[in-house]
């Protein structure tokens, strides 16, 4: 039976890295494409990243009850489409979100059988430094992304498994350990 497998962490834990080394080995997952308010970073392509629409438009969306999870994050909203994931798990294939601890809470209270995977760094300091290290924010938005550590962490709790990012092989390795047991079940 395919899955759906959600994982999250704090931003700067270096997620995306793992999760395109995991699908690269990986050929049962299919990643879905969250749609965003926000604006495209450099190199982020429409429709492979993110689906990057006005606020408006994604309103819209939340109202006619096309999302299977949504949030707003540091100002933006970010969210799920029902459709994908339904038609994805229909055609056989397991479906792997990369979303925030609250939609991931969302979902798993809508489908139990969810799996939930956090990604967490070795250490703060090292999340600090990573987030510096992209050189894509302000230094308040570093700040604001910090100050919601915490309370990703607590969410953290209602999550199947957590991995350390210490590495990026040693958080992949997991990660397939983690999909190889749950998909004999």
């Amino acid at each position: 039976m395919n899955k759906l497998f959600v994982i999250s962490g704090s931003s700067g834990v270096g997620k995306g890295t793992v999760i395109k080394k995991l699908l690269q080995s990986n050929n049962s997952i299919k990643l879905s494409v969250s749609t965003t308010t926000r604006k495209p970073r450099d190199g982020e392509i429409h429709g492979e990243h993110y689906f990057f629409v006005e606020k408006e438009d994604f309103l819209k969306s939340v109202d006619n009850d096309e999302f299977i999870e949504w949030a707003e994050f540091s100002g933006n909203c970010y969210g799920t489409k029902k459709e994908f994931v339904e038609n994805t798990l229909k055609n056989g294939q397991n479906v792997l979100l990369e979303i925030d601890t609250q939609g991931a809470l969302q979902i798993k209270e809508k489908l139990p059988e969810t799996v939930l995977i956090f990604i967490a760094p070795p250490s703060i300091e090292e999340l600090k430094k990573r987030l510096i290290g992209r050189g894509t924010e302000t230094e308040e938005a570093i700040k604001k992304r910090l100050s919601c550590v915490e309370n990703e962490q607590k969410n953290s709790k209602y999550y199947d498994y957590t991995v350390i990012n210490d590495t990026v092989e040693n958080a992949v390795l997991k990660l397939e350990e983690i999909f190889d047991k749950e998909n004999q079940n």
